[in-house]
């Protein structure tokens, strides 16, 4: 489930960003076939998840999901409609960021925003997300690792 973000998180310098995983999700074959984008949080860390992605009406970013310690959750529901899905998370145990060149709107506390233009002038943050390719596949997890973390392995 969404819940509000309480606290933000200090970031990283770029150069010591977290770096994330990502592979095409597995279905069990027991079960009722299901396609949804899935995210799993693999660290030891609490973390926010924002999304964006396109959807009908254009560029849409949601927040925030928050993900415990080696947690996962459905993000989108159903076959997946699109091909690029847009990631950007915090981790607000130990600070830093997964982040990319690919900007969008968001702010502090959940949100559903339209459109990718002018965050700062209408009143929201402007956040850099790192592209998911699922390759046009119908369902798909990704993961967030914690690997680069200084004093990581």
């Amino acid at each position: 489930m969404k819940a509000p973000i309480l606290t933000s998180a200090s970031r990283w310098p770029r150069s010591l960003a977290l770096a994330a995983f990502f592979f095409s999700g597995c279905l069990l074959a027991a079960s009722p076939a299901r396609a949804d984008l899935r995210l799993c949080n693999m660290t030891s860390s609490r973390v926010g998840i924002a999304l964006g992605y396109r959807d009908a009406q254009g560029w849409v970013t949601e927040g925030w999901w928050n993900l415990t310690a080696r947690g996962c959750e459905t993000l989108l529901k159903g076959q997946l409609g699109g091909r690029f899905y847009y990631i950007y998370a915090i981790d607000y145990d130990r600070g830093g960021e997964w982040s990319g060149r690919s900007f969008m709107c968001t702010r502090e506390r959940e949100f559903t925003i339209r459109g990718t233009e002018d965050c700062l002038a209408r009143g929201f943050d402007r956040s850099g997300f790192f592209e998911v390719d699922t390759g046009e596949q119908k369902s798909w997890t990704i993961q967030l690792t914690e690997t680069n973390r200084p004093g990581g392995p």
